[in-house]
């Protein structure tokens, strides 16, 4: 018999807002110490009542518009009840009765061409704490750093149906809203977490199958590994009846490669939902509706297009521009000051990129100023200074993002130089040092010269116009 998975995706995204959702700690805390960053009030003491952050709300219908979600104009909070350690209040204040956004759509691409994922709603809500188990200790500790920092929570319809289609999905979603700025989303950080509602029924039916919820997946690797472990399991279930399924959360191990049961999977009754008195409704005006469309970004298929017409860009390199906001706006900032689109893409894909691999730094990460880059991009096109001088100028900026390309060039001798008697001086040392390479090359071998110009170069540190060594290197050999 065949069968189809059907899969539900809950993203959880913590917001790049600098502070927590209802108070005024720091919500950036990762690396910090345990509980260097909380209060009373995230701490959930007696008394202390919450303040919704406004930001939280504008990044709240921004991810909503980028997903093509409809925005509740009164939004408001509820309380969701349950007892775990890292939740100090006893309940989680969140969104059930009416979230910011609902009813979007997210288009992906996969082998099987496209396909559009349905949005029930996007929701905002406090994380949690955070439980840190030492196994030599025997004990777990509580870190409360991340409690009440921002997250909305976008809930998909269950429109997907394989890991495929998951990590398409994710992607596209990071990308959105990367482009919105509305989140980091980087998994490593945690900024990011997904759970995934999975069920396998017979292929043709309409009839969902039991449907179990995996957490604890920190990658979209360890997310693609669940769902084939967690589909294959289902699937010997039904037809070898090697267990019987029933609707639980599951915890991913992912060094095991095994899905193991936590809890039998609460619904919406269980947590006992109403809303919270202390937080008021949320009313989203026109003004304000208005204001946030309009910071809204071009989307990256729309730049992609945009750039192959408006530069002239092949379909590759508008592609690979297109991949992240931040070589988008390194890529714009340098094209203002050098007028060159074509030059500052080859720039960006060949040596900005390059340096971001080296580093190990995603795309995101780039934080060079675009116009110093088109700064360096116009010193060497107008032989001012070397390629490779242009290339030690833009490693320096990954380091140092206030350098100023021009000074630096004149305070580290990089600015190329006119003196051709310097160049001759270079020129006559190096073809007296090696006459193998001078025989050689009169004998018609082309390298042997490229062997004399490089060792020119070096010495030279790369500080003369190219065209002007190698006249005078040939020069040089003929001489002999």
């Amino acid at each position: 018999m065949k069968y189809e998975t059907v899969i539900g995706l809950e993203v959880h995204v913590e917001l790049a807002t600098n502070s927590k959702i209802f108070c005024s700690c720091s919500a950036h805390s990762y690396g910090a110490d345990p509980n260097e960053h909380v209060c009373p009030a995230c701490c959930g003491m007696p008394g202390m009542l919450p303040v919704v952050n406004k930001r939280v709300v504008d990044f709240g219908m921004k991810a909503g518009l980028m997903l093509n979600c409809d925005i509740n104009r009164t939004t408001t909070f509820d309380k969701k009840s349950y007892y775990y350690p890292d939740l100090p209040a006893a309940y989680q204040t969140t969104q059930w009765f009416a979230p910011v956004a609902v009813n979007g759509t997210v288009e992906i691409e996969t082998s099987n061409g496209r396909k559009s994922v349905r949005i029930k709603q996007i929701h905002m809500e406090e994380d949690a704490g955070k439980l840190v188990h030492d196994i030599r200790e025997d004990t777990t500790h509580v870190d409360f750093n991340r409690t009440s920092v921002p997250l909305i929570e976008i809930v998909s319809q269950p429109d997907l149906s394989s890991a495929e289609e998951v990590e398409a999905y994710l992607e596209r979603l990071k990308n959105l809203l990367r482009y919105a700025k509305v989140a980091e989303c980087e998994m490593a950080h945690g900024t990011m977490r997904c759970d995934v509602n999975l069920s396998v029924r017979p292929e043709g039916t309409d009839i969902l199958g039991v449907r179990t919820e995996m957490k604890n997946m920190n990658s979209i690797e360890a997310i693609k590994r669940a769902i084939e472990y967690e589909v294959a399991r289902h699937i010997d279930a039904i037809e070898n009846g090697t267990e019987v399924l029933v609707q639980e959360t599951r915890r991913w191990d992912d060094i095991k490669g095994k899905s193991y049961a936590m809890r039998t999977k609460e619904t919406a009754g269980d947590y006992r939902y109403f809303p919270d008195p202390n937080v008021m409704p949320v009313v989203i005006d026109d003004e304000w509706f208005n204001a946030i469309k309009e910071t809204l970004p071009e989307f990256p298929e729309v730049k992609r297009a945009r750039y192959a017409e408006e530069f002239g860009l092949s379909e590759y390199d508008a592609d690979q521009l297109s991949k992240s906001i931040a070589l988008c706006e390194c890529f714009e900032g340098a094209v203002s000051v050098c007028k060159n689109a074509k030059d500052a893409a080859n720039w960006m894909i060949s040596e900005v990129m390059s340096i971001l691999n080296a580093r190990k730094m995603t795309y995101d990460m780039l934080n060079i100023d675009g116009k110093a880059l088109g700064e360096i991009i116009l010193l060497v096109s107008e032989g001012k200074v070397g390629r490779a001088n242009g290339k030690k100028i833009l490693a320096a900026m990954f380091d140092d993002e206030t350098i100023e390309p021009a000074k630096y060039a004149e305070e580290n001798g990089l600015v190329m130089s006119n003196d051709t008697g310097l160049i001759e001086a270079t020129a006559k040392a190096a073809v007296a040092a090696d006459p193998k390479a001078v025989s050689d090359f009169k004998g018609g071998k082309e390298k042997a010269l490229m062997s004399l110009f490089g060792r020119c170069m070096k010495e030279l540190k790369g500080n003369c116009d190219p065209q002007v060594l190698r006249k005078i290197l040939i020069d040089e050999i003929n001489k002999q």
